[in-house]
């Protein structure tokens, strides 16, 4: 029997590198699989990186692309590459910035960061990775 390992909660899939300069400073560059963070705040994510959409808002063009990159900051904060104390606000702030760029109006997007600084703790938490699940169930 073959078995298959896999992740769940994710629902988009990035078709192309994506690369943006950000404030968000590590003290040595961190690279793992889809996501690339320089010291000076440069993040690439690969084609392949995947991301849930909005968690707490509809998934529309104006916050994919603030989504996708907040949702990498939380991963490296998940993973223990970044700590959440340090970079969670500024991460916050991104996604706001972005969403207001790419069309969202002001007002809307104060609310998304106000939900995520409300909210959005856990998922920046290092006790919420996703599991690794295989399957058929004779794999388990």
């Amino acid at each position: 029997m073959e078995c298959i390992a896999y992740k769940g909660g994710y629902k988009y899939q990035l078709d192309e590198e994506y690369s943006i300069p950000t404030d968000i400073t590590p003290e040595e560059d961190i690279n793992i699989d889809f996501i690339h963070l320089e010291t000076d705040g440069q993040i690439t994510l690969t084609k392949g990186y995947a991301w849930d959409g909005a968690t707490m808002a509809p998934d529309r063009p104006s916050i994919m692309r603030g989504s996708m990159v907040h949702d990498a900051f939380y991963q490296l904060m998940r993973l223990g590459k970044l700590k959440q104390d340090v970079f969670r606000k500024p991460s916050d702030q991104l996604l706001k910035d972005m969403c207001e760029e790419d069309g969202m109006h002001s007002a809307v997007a104060w609310a998304v960061y106000f939900s995520v600084r409300a909210f959005g703790g856990s998922a920046a938490s290092r006790e919420n990775v996703n599991p690794v699940v295989k399957a058929p169930a004779a794999c388990q």
